[in-house]
């Protein structure tokens, strides 16, 4: 196929384009800087200039192409998170961004669009799985991410084929907030406890992720989640963070702490025991991690 990719020098972005190309696809990238044009072509992808907000020039660069996968964002650093003005460019790609790419998808006649989202937005369900059938929530932060999933279907709606990939917390290289927590691990002893230990995330080695966006070629119209096969407590998300620092006394913070800070921190506190068995039936993918604590050790 002909992928043409929006954030394909980000966390994800990185590493679905390599795995795009191993799958043999040709891949055309958004860059917005020579730099940024310089990795992609290193990668085998071809570099082209435009902005996601765009509409008619995206048209015109999405011409002859299978498949979008938007996959632009712009996290904050873990330090913001907690900080909903940090997350102003987030939002706007989010919103403004994916409506513009599958109007110009539709525009252009492209048959496949590929929406990140994030498997967050879920309601806490305590120590129960979570399927893509449960509801998800409503708070700030997670707004943006259904105006994207909106936008996805509204792709479908037209007669395209939109796919959301709901992704747990992303670690691993590249992984800008997993590097920052492990680098506090090591400097300082403390690991990152981002809500009460018995509570659960989700994650995704960004690998495994790259890995899912090649996969999500060949699935039918729909969301899925991608996350790794065993959700761990935040306990133990914690203490595998300070295995990896090679650290043997440390400290587990802010742990419920986090929860004073209400709607700023719900996406990070919330319970989610997430479930891959609907993306790994119909496409036949499966994590090379099955774990955070697999993840984190080859981080070491």
């Amino acid at each position: 196929m002909k992928v043409f990719v929006t954030g394909g020098t980000g966390a994800i972005g990185r590493p679905s384009v390599a795995a795009l190309i191993a799958a043999g696809h040709e891949v055309t990238a958004l860059a917005r800087n020579d730099q940024k044009a310089d990795e992609l072509r290193a990668k085998g992808a071809t570099p082209v200039r435009g902005s996601i907000f765009d509409t008619a020039q995206l048209a015109t660069l999405f011409a002859g192409h299978d498949a979008i996968a938007n996959l632009a964002t712009a996290l904050p650093p873990a330090s913001d998170f907690a900080n909903l003005a940090a997350w102003k460019d987030n939002i706007d790609i989010r919103t403004r961004g994916s409506a513009c790419v599958v109007d110009a998808a539709l525009k252009a006649g492209v048959p496949r669009v590929l929406q990140e989202s994030v498997s967050m937005i879920y309601r806490d369900r305590g120590d129960a799985w979570i399927d893509e059938d449960w509801a998800t929530d409503e708070f700030p932060m997670a707004r943006s991410n259904h105006a994207a999933e909106a936008s996805a279907q509204r792709f479908t709606a037209a007669g395209g084929t939109g796919i959301v990939l709901r992704f747990g917390w992303f670690f691993g290289p590249g992984a800008a907030h997993s590097e920052e927590f492990l680098s506090l691990a090591r400097r300082t002893g403390i690991a990152m406890m981002i809500g009460p230990p018995r509570t659960f995330v989700s994650s995704i080695h960004v690998a495994d992720g790259g890995g899912a966006v090649a996969a999500a070629l060949r699935a039918p119209a729909g969301g899925y989640n991608i996350v790794d096969d065993e959700p761990l407590t935040k306990r133990d998300y914690a203490d595998a963070i300070a295995r990896a620092a090679g650290r043997r006394f440390y400290l587990r913070a802010p742990g419920r702490l986090a929860l004073i800070m209400g709607d700023n921190t719900t996406s990070l506190t919330h319970s989610l025991r997430v479930s891959n068995r609907r993306f790994r039936d119909l496409t036949g993918w499966a994590p090379r991690f099955p774990s955070a604590r697999d993840g984190w050790k080859a981080m070491s």
